[in-house]
């Protein structure tokens, strides 16, 4: 299957960008009316998150969610298989790389943070191929087992470094970190029991990672957010780099509830382009359900 999954992506790469997103558009609606889980999950999600303060607008938002969810899927093939060289060609601008400057220069390790926005994995391999060193990718484990070698191959190419989601995997961040170098860091995947803590989310509890914050206190580390936005009709990408809005402050739940203000923002400036369809409010298991919320009176 991993074979077979390689050549079908290995294909998929060599189509021009505004052709592989029309597939893409295809398979998100194909998948929104046969999966009846991926299309409540969008349609609560959106909703829930009062991202639309019209309720007029909202089909309309649901209708490019999905158009631009099934362009994410198909954008791996790039991410995966064509060369960093020309990955990076398909990202016409980059604001705020003086960020990144600062910090090499000041000789500091860097934790890029992205949610699952826009062409994330695009983004983070420009990223790669405009360091000086290499950069590290925290995954988690898919589920079908047979994906993660195919996975890890697209991603360690290049300067490109992979690390589990384990106690392992933070041990060789930690020393990429002190070393200098950089790593990546999806900050809305839900964490295992004892690895997160339960803060707001769009107005509602979410399970949420310690360990930005915890590696934000290593000293001589900076934790910079980033987005890869999907230009329209096939142009391209255009890569978003900002330091965080707040600081963290050491304190666990205040930390993590600034952390989700901070995916948030993100959000809220391409909501079209955020996977709403991911699974953000579930309790992993063992965890203890969230705190009652008090009621606003």
């Amino acid at each position: 299957m991993a074979t077979l999954v390689r050549l079908l992506l290995t294909l998929l790469a060599r189509l021009p960008l505004p052709v592989l997103q029309c597939l893409g558009t295809l398979l998100g609606h194909i998948t929104y009316r046969c999966s009846r889980g991926f299309a409540s999950r969008l349609n609560e999600n959106l909703r829930a998150s009062k991202i639309c303060q019209n309720y007029q607008v909202l089909p309309d938002l649901v209708k490019q969610t999905i158009s631009e969810t099934g362009k994410g899927a198909v954008e791996l093939a790039i991410a995966w298989c064509r060369e960093p060289e020309a990955i990076a060609r398909l990202v016409k601008a980059c604001d705020g790389w003086e960020h990144v400057e600062a910090s090499l220069a000041r000789g500091h390790g860097i934790v890029f943070v992205t949610p699952h926005l826009g062409s994330y994995d695009i983004a983070g391999r420009y990223i790669s191929h405009r360091l000086p060193f290499g950069l590290t990718a925290m995954y988690r484990p898919p589920k079908l087992a047979w994906l993660e070698p195919v996975m890890n191959a697209g991603r360690a190419r290049g300067k490109g470094k992979t690390a589990p989601a384990t106690g392992s995997g933070v041990r060789v961040l930690m020393k990429a970190l002190k070393s200098g170098e950089a790593t990546i860091i999806l900050p809305d995947q839900v964490p295992g029991n004892g690895e997160g803590i339960w803060a707001p989310f769009f107005g509602r509890p979410a399970y949420t990672m310690t360990l930005v914050p915890r590696l934000a206190q290593v000293d001589k580390v900076d934790v910079l957010l980033f987005v890869g936005e999907r230009l329209p009709a096939g142009q391209g990408f255009k890569v978003h780099i900002t330091p965080m809005p707040e600081p963290f402050t050491g304190d666990k739940t205040e930390d993590a509830a600034r952390l989700n203000r901070a995916v948030e923002g993100l959000i809220q400036r391409f909501p079209s382009q955020y996977l709403w369809s991911y699974n953000r409010y579930k309790r992993p298991a063992g965890v203890d359900a969230p705190p009652e919320q008090p009621e606003l009176s």
